[in-house]
């Protein structure tokens, strides 16, 4: 388990009793820092490949978010085994991770690159933190 792993871990069991946040965001925050799918920068490149280049690069970029839809996500995540793996997780069924990854995954991939580019993975790992505080703290 990574340092990032412990950190969520430590986040996410203290929050879990309190009812705060959605346990699913730290499911993306280890998505984006998973060296085995390319991290944030594979995400996007999977959305590109699926034909929602644009829609992704959106998300990255500096102006207006582009919405997707729950089938989107499924198209593009589905049959990586993404979706089942987030789902198993968290005692959700594909549908359910799908309809949320599409009102979250936007804005997680905004907040984690602010400057209009995909950031270093270490970078990631400390903006993460923060957005996970905000998310369930703030």
């Amino acid at each position: 388990m990574g340092l990032f792993d412990q950190v969520v871990g430590a986040v996410m069991s203290g929050q879990a009793t309190e009812g705060a946040g959605n346990p699913l965001l730290a499911g993306i925050m280890q998505l984006v820092n998973d060296p085995q799918t390319g991290g944030l920068a594979g995400l996007v490149q999977a959305f590109q490949n699926g034909g929602l280049g644009d829609i992704a690069k959106s998300w990255v970029s500096t102006g207006q978010n582009l919405p997707i839809s729950a089938e989107q996500i499924q198209s593009v995540l589905g049959s990586s085994g993404i979706l089942q793996s987030l789902a198993s997780q968290f005692g959700l069924d594909s549908e359910q991770v799908s309809g949320q990854l599409a009102e979250l995954l936007p804005q997680v991939v905004d907040k984690l690159t602010p400057n209009g580019a995909i950031p270093e993975s270490n970078d990631l790992v400390a903006q993460g933190i923060e957005l996970l505080k905000g998310k369930l703290f703030g």
